[in-house]
């Protein structure tokens, strides 16, 4: 999958899938204001579930649920897709159209799954 998502835009940075408890994810090498691999790594396993659980509670009790989360962080934006077994986690360049990109990661994972 994570191939498959790097594919859709060289826009994307990085790609994590957190499936089952189980991490994988990977990074375009050579990208201006990358955050650490130690760093991206805390991000899937507490920041990015911690937020989904939240936004999720808060968006079920009158909103309609949660679709996705977009986080827009100084040198990038953070797509976060929350999934029955995890999330999945797409970093894309700040100088291009995250919803776009992300509706297309939203359909490849869906088809997939």
């Amino acid at each position: 999958m994570i191939e498959s998502i790097f594919k859709l835009s060289d826009s994307i940075r990085y790609v994590a899938v957190y499936k089952n408890g189980q991490l994988e994810s990977k990074s375009k090498s050579n990208t201006i204001g990358a955050s650490s691999s130690e760093s991206d790594r805390y991000e899937e396993l507490l920041v990015n579930p911690t937020l989904l659980k939240l936004a999720s509670q808060r968006g079920n009790i009158d909103c309609g649920g949660l679709d996705y989360i977009l986080v827009r962080y100084g040198n990038f934006f953070q797509f976060v897709l929350p999934e029955s077994w995890g999330h999945v986690s797409v970093c894309i360049e700040a100088n291009t159209d995250p919803i776009q990109i992300g509706a297309q990661v939203k359909s490849l994972v869906h088809d997939a799954s």
